[in-house]
């Protein structure tokens, strides 16, 4: 194990079977270190990162590896010391590996997406920053990851790829322009506004008006996302802003691919109390796995393992007929109860409202 003083990860010992041969092989380790939140860089930034691995290193950097950390490849292990001391000076920090909480991701965002619902270097900042302790120090039963993505494009890959995923939306109606909406057609024509647009919303949503204009039924929108891919300029996310939180998703390990599923339909971001509640459910969701998870299993296959009940109920969060684990069907309510649980459903949001 190769470490630096006070940590317990961040590094990948790398020592070579043929160093006989080639003696400059025999000892070469990768850093693992955490990029800004958004990959924001500064030249004067990367100029300064460049020189000092230059000096402790071979020069070798790949921006970014799948765990979204900067990857500083090949140095021995006095170096390793040294380079981070270097680094961690002017503001940076190592990031995670093995059984701990891993390098947070988030997308570009709202500095330069229009897409964007929420403030996504932000979460990704306070999420990170409260966990500190649990990236440097491994304790947890596997590797936890946090990813933001500012829509449901995910260009995070948050749904697939992280445990705790957070994803921008909206809940008011899709703001459309329709003189824009017409100029498309003129461009473009109806038969690909039809093709391309209409006839591709998965819920069937949208229809092309003959004068032109596009009608939206946003009761069935999921906001998908695809039509405002395409005509950018016409369509733009509501004004209603916040974010939706799926949990358990992987890659393959103990079970096959799971896809994270939905546990906060809608949260939002509106208040720096805002933020305190989704610190605080990562707490609780980490402290719940972290007690109940088995050796080397992730959260998702711990959901699959327990129940999705039961890990609702661990972490204090209460059914509600949104969550869905796949488009279309909700796994937490029981169809032939359902004017029973639609009732306790209803008196909750009542309570809320009261409450507020």
């Amino acid at each position: 194990t190769v470490s630096v003083f006070g940590y317990g990860s961040g590094i990948i010992p790398r020592f070579s079977e043929v160093a006989a041969a080639f003696p400059e092989s025999k000892e070469f380790h990768t850093l693992r270190v955490q990029p800004p939140a958004g990959n924001y860089y500064t030249t004067g930034m990367l100029n300064q990162l460049a020189d000092s691995w230059e000096k402790y290193g071979s020069g070798l950097v790949t921006f970014h590896g799948q765990t979204g950390n900067i990857m500083f490849i090949g140095t021995n292990t006095e170096n390793t010391q040294h380079f981070f001391n270097d680094i961690n000076e002017y503001g940076w920090d190592l990031g995670g590996a093995g059984p701990c909480v891993r390098t947070g991701m988030s997308c570009v965002g709202a500095a330069r997406c229009e897409q964007s619902n929420c403030d996504e270097m932000k979460i990704h900042r306070r999420l990170l920053n409260n966990f500190t302790d649990d990236v440097h120090r491994p304790a947890l039963p596997y590797k936890f990851k946090f990813k933001v993505s500012g829509c449901a494009n995910d260009c995070m890959n948050a749904i697939e790829r992280s445990d705790f995923a957070v994803i921008g939306t909206w809940r008011d109606d899709m703001k459309v322009d329709q003189e824009e909406v017409k100029k498309y057609v003129a461009k473009k024509g109806r038969q690909y506004i039809l093709d391309n647009v209409v006839n591709r919303c998965p819920t069937n949503a949208l229809g092309l008006n003959d004068d032109d204009t596009l009608d939206v039924n946003n009761r069935d929108c999921v906001r998908c996302m695809h039509c405002l891919n395409v005509m950018p300029k016409a369509l733009s996310p509501g004004d209603d802003k916040g974010v939706t939180i799926c949990m358990g998703g992987k890659r393959t390990l103990k079970i096959g691919d799971l896809m994270g599923t939905v546990v906060i339909p809608f949260m939002k971001l509106d208040s720096e109390e805002d933020y305190e509640r989704i610190v605080e459910l990562a707490e609780e969701v980490i402290d719940f796995w972290a007690e109940n998870g088995l050796e080397h299993e992730r959260c998702g296959e711990m959901i699959e393992r327990i129940g999705l009940a039961n890990f609702l109920e661990g972490i204090g969060v209460d059914v509600d007929p949104n969550m869905v684990s796949e488009p279309r069907q909700s796994s937490y309510v029981r169809t032939d109860d359902w004017d029973v649980e639609a009732e306790k459903w209803f008196q909750r949001k009542a309570e809320e409202q009261a409450a507020s």
